[in-house]
């Protein structure tokens, strides 16, 4: 196959690969619908994808207008990629080979859930809809194919990993979990089997925490006891997907008070694990004695024990991308093609309508049954007359030479026909 990629698709953003999470904070768009329609003035289509180690933004159109774009809005520092970059970087992305912890299977709900938004925002273009659709039919074969996914693989069971490894052992101890959403659950699963004496689950709708507690046999705490139970707690871990912290300095300092005991020259420890993004936990907490403050930038060594066990799952998995990406480019040319061809259908369109309303006109017939077989009739030599072009078209498209297909339609609605000296 041709190396040319026809397809205008452009992808920029910023990852765990070569951001910490304050950067990655800092380059999120707090307004992901406001960030959409902005995006579609310049794009055909746009799609936003914010999870908590990464932010990318897919357009149809091209890498360098992307990167200009970016850098209107004030971001810098971010990677860009174009044409037969895009589909593979996808697939490795669905796949979870891209992912902060290798195999996690949340991605694939995260694509799903970003295309449904630029859908309902009215952002999305054929084109993206083809990748993000491909990419997760992808992503799921090679989890069925593949033990990538096998074990303890997403950011919510990484931190419960991470505050085992911080304390020794969970059993016996007391754990609050901040947020009832995805990652909430993630999180209260994985602590389920880690013989807690208590798994504490709050979240701004008392209703939702209940939900929750109750599914792990933990119990739900109402936001306005949130810091009475942080006192109680040997480790919080906090993932909720509110826009600003929901754990503060100065609160966190007077629930350290109450953990010194009256001859304890310093108090309890507490571990604090903020795995949201943006942040949950305020930053300063760190300088109070006796908390110790974890990110998602400190699951970096969760991370990479688990690349260790699944480095062989990841070689089989870039196997079966190496097999889909042809497959992949060649679906995106076709789709290319398709717009090409619908330029060449509404021509001969508009002319079989008007030939056969004169054909009509000059059989001065009222028939509904005449006019009806006339009608068919047009139709079905439009339809003859076009199958081998059309057929030409889209197998130029596959082969990455759309500059042939495009030349053809021109031949036929214009009388142009240029085409290179050497074919």
């Amino acid at each position: 196959m041709p190396e040319s990629f026809t397809t205008p698709l452009a992808l920029a953003g910023l990852s765990h690969h070569i951001a910490d999470i304050a950067t990655l904070e800092a380059f999120r768009f707090p307004d992901e619908v406001a960030f959409l329609h902005e995006a579609r003035e310049r794009f055909k289509g746009v799609l936003l994808l914010q999870t908590c180690n990464r932010v990318e933004v897919l357009v149809e159109g091209d890498a360098r207008s992307l990167e200009a774009f970016l850098q209107e809005l004030g971001r810098k520092d971010f990677m860009v990629i174009g044409g037969a970059d895009v589909p593979r970087h996808l697939l490795e992305l669905a796949a979870g080979i891209d992912s902060l912890i290798v195999g996690e299977d949340q991605i694939l709900g995260q694509l799903k859930q970003a295309l449904a938004t630029t859908e309902e925002v009215g952002t999305c273009s054929g084109a993206i809809k083809l990748c993000i659709n491909k990419a997760v039919h992808v992503g799921v074969r090679i989890r069925r194919q593949t033990q990538i996914n096998r074990g303890a693989v997403s950011v919510g069971s990484a931190a419960v990993t991470l505050a085992e490894r911080l304390l020794g052992t969970l059993r016996d101890r007391h754990i609050l979990v901040i947020g009832s959403g995805e990652m909430g659950l993630l999180v209260t699963q994985a602590l389920a089997a880690k013989g807690l004496t208590a798994i504490y689950v709050a979240n701004r709708t008392y209703e939702r925490a209940v939900v929750l507690a109750d599914k792990i046999g933990g119990r739900a705490v109402n936001f306005k006891d949130l810091y009475r139970y942080i006192a109680l707690s040997d480790v919080v871990i906090s993932c909720t997907a509110a826009p600003h912290p929901v754990i503060r300095t100065e609160e966190v300092r007077g629930v350290m008070e109450k953990r010194l005991w009256p001859l304890d020259p310093h108090p309890r420890h507490l571990v604090l694990i903020d795995i949201a993004q943006p942040r949950d936990i305020e930053d300063e907490v760190r300088s109070i004695e006796g908390v110790h403050l974890f990110t998602i930038d400190d699951l970096r060594s969760v991370n990479d024990a688990a690349m260790d066990s699944r480095r062989s799952e990841a070689d089989r998995a870039r196997g079966i991308i190496d097999e889909e990406l042809d497959h992949f480019i060649r679906l995106l040319r076709r789709a290319a093609a398709d717009e090409t061809l619908a330029l060449l259908y509404t021509w001969a369109e508009s002319i079989r309508a008007r030939e056969r309303d004169r054909a009509l006109a000059r059989l001065g017939e009222e028939d509904t049954r005449t006019a009806a077989i006339i009608d068919d009739l047009s139709r079905a030599l439009t339809k003859k007359l076009l199958s081998d072009v059309t057929t030409s078209i889209r197998s130029s498209a596959e082969c990455g030479d759309m500059e042939r297909a495009e030349t053809l339609v021109r031949a036929i609605t214009r009388g142009e026909l240029c085409f290179h000296n050497d074919e």
